[in-house]
């Protein structure tokens, strides 16, 4: 399970230290793509083809499920770890997440997510008073 949130820089040739303990979770390569909320989704092995399998079962004659799956599996890249613990992060990905300088890595249970420091800020700003009401609306035990 990943969990905390952990500020790292990405240098000029688009490579981020991702947390030793990530790294430990995510194995020797895993997948990175495009995430929700403009953000980067980082999997390990098991859980992107625990994630294709389900994709598979979408319908693909319904145009959103088309939609989906090109989004997020045309964005997808299996990468690998430098000697320093770091991961060369494609310009395209780079690019869709606005990943510059300050980014902000965080532990979301099954997967990892990369955020530029500014959309985390905002996000996290936007979404802190709703919280409680979506948790009323989607957890069913208290926690």
């Amino acid at each position: 399970m990943f969990m905390g949130e952990y500020q790292h820089s990405i240098d000029e040739k688009g490579r981020l230290t991702i947390p030793a303990k990530f790294r430990e979770g995510l194995g020797a390569s895993f997948v990175i793509t495009r995430g929700l909320d403009q953000c980067l989704f980082v999997y390990p092995p098991e859980e992107w083809k625990a994630l294709e399998e389900r994709l598979k079962t979408l319908p693909f004659t319904k145009a959103d499920a088309r939609a989906f799956t090109r989004f997020f599996f045309s964005g997808a890249a299996e990468c690998e770890w430098d000697k320093q613990g770091r991961v060369n992060i494609p310009p395209t990905l780079r690019d869709y997440a606005a990943l510059q300088k300050e980014c902000v890595v965080i532990g979301v249970s099954n997967r990892v997510e990369i955020w530029s420091k500014d959309r985390w800020e905002n996000y996290f700003a936007e979404s802190e008073g709703s919280f409680a009401e979506i948790a009323e609306k989607l957890v069913d035990f208290d926690l």
